[in-house]
C-alpha cells in the first residue's frame, strides 16, 4: 500500500468523525467492483510543501482478489511529486472514498438513496468550536437563501447552551451560517427534529436530556 511518493488515506475514521457530511460507499456497491470499474482514494504527498495535504483522484481497476484491488492512476496529479498518470495503485476495499461502474445498468441497480443534510442553517459558532451542546432551536421562514445558492436555507436557527450566562453575553455570539450536517456532527441530539414544520421551536430539558416544545 506504501509508495515513497504518497500514502493511502484511511478515510474511516473521518466518517466516524463527521457522519451527517463525509459519506462511504455503500458496502453493496464496494462488493461489486470489478476489473474495468473505477475507485476513487485518497493520496496523501510524502513530500513536503506541496500545493495540498490530500489529492482525490480516480483509480482504474485491473485486478481484484478479495477486498484487495490494483489499478492504474486514472488522474493527473495536481502536485504529488513521484506520482503519475497510469502509474499502478494497490489498495484495499476500506480505501475507497467512491466508486463507479463501467457497466450503466449496474451503476444505476446499486445507487443507494442516502439522506443529507447540506440545507443551510444559522448555529451559534461555540456549538461548532467549542463543543458546546444545543440548548435550543427553532424554525423560522428560510429567507438567507441568495441566487445562485446550491445548497438553500432550512429555516433552522440553533443555539448552544446559554446556561449561567447573561443575556448580553448570548447575544453577543457570533454565528454562522453552515450546513446542517455540519451542526449534526458536533450534536445530532435534536436530529429527530429536523422536519418539523416552519414555527417549530424545541429547548433542551438538560434533566432528561431531550428536546421539548418551547413553553412546556
Amino acid at each position: 500500500m506504501r509508495n515513497p511518493a504518497y500514502y493511502l488515506d484511511d478515510p474511516r475514521p473521518t466518517q466516524k468523525q463527521a457522519p451527517y457530511t463525509f459519506f462511504l460507499p455503500d458496502p453493496r456497491r464496494l462488493e461489486a467492483l470489478e476489473p474495468g470499474d473505477h475507485a476513487k482514494l485518497i493520496f496523501v504527498p510524502t513530500t513536503e510543501g506541496t500545493k495540498y495535504g490530500a489529492e482525490r483522484m480516480w483509480v482504474h481497476i485491473i485486478e481484484k482478489e478479495g477486498t484487495i484491488y490494483r489499478g492504474k492512476l486514472d488522474n493527473i496529479p495536481d502536485d504529488v511529486p513521484g506520482l503519475s498518470l497510469g502509474d499502478i495503485v494497490k489498495f484495499e476495499a476500506w480505501h475507497i472514498i467512491d466508486a463507479e461502474f463501467h457497466n450503466k445498468q449496474k451503476e444505476k441497480s446499486l445507487k443507494f438513496p442516502r439522506r443529507t443534510f447540506y440545507e443551510r442553517c444559522l448555529v451559534d459558532k461555540c456549538v461548532l468550536d467549542d463543543g458546546t451542546k444545543v440548548h435550543f432551536i427553532y424554525r423560522e421562514n428560510a429567507d438567507l437563501t441568495d441566487d445562485g445558492d446550491k445548497y438553500p436555507d432550512s429555516g433552522w436557527r440553533i443555539r448552544g447552551d446559554w446556561r449561567g450566562l447573561s443575556d448580553e453575553e448570548v447575544d453577543a455570539r457570533q454565528c454562522e451560517y453552515v450546513a446542517l450536517g455540519a451542526v449534526l456532527n458536533r450534536d445530532d441530539s435534536w436530529v429527530r427534529l429536523i422536519d418539523e414544520p416552519e414555527g417549530a421551536a424545541y429547548t433542551r430539558d438538560w434533566e432528561n436530556d431531550t428536546f421539548v416544545p418551547d413553553g412546556e
